[in-house]
């Protein structure tokens, strides 16, 4: 599987994003799609997950009641939207595949695959 991110950008503070995780390759329902984002100095940290069929999804803490996990197995797409967007958003987002995995799993060693990428700049 082959994931590429897109959709990042800079918005000022209380503004939305929406993500993009497209991939290609077989199969992509078997796949727990997370999104995990990376901040200068700091480790990549868990953000949301969804589960294959989309029955599961966890978010962090962080993000919680602010940011929206979705999928589209018919146009093997994820997707994430972010809402009330905070300056400690600003990172870099990267979404993940991990085969017949677990969407309550944070660790990004659970991961299979990753995408390349996408930068999220909020100002205040």
């Amino acid at each position: 599987v082959q994931l590429q991110a897109s959709g990042g950008g800079s918005v000022q503070s209380g503004g939305s994003l929406r993500l993009s995780c497209a991939a290609s390759g077989r199969s992509f329902s078997n796949y727990v799609i997370g999104w995990f984002r990376q901040a200068p100095g700091k480790e990549r940290e868990f953000v949301a997950a969804i589960s294959g069929r989309g029955g599961t999804i966890h978010y962090s803490d962080a993000v919680k009641g602010r940011f929206a996990v979705s999928r589209d197995n018919a146009k093997s797409a994820a997707y994430l939207q972010m809402n009330s967007l905070k300056p400690e958003d600003t990172a870099v987002y990267y979404c993940g595949a991990d085969y017949m995995g677990n969407a309550y799993y944070t660790s990004g060693r659970e991961y299979d695959y990753w995408g390349q990428g996408t930068q999220v700049t909020v100002s205040s």
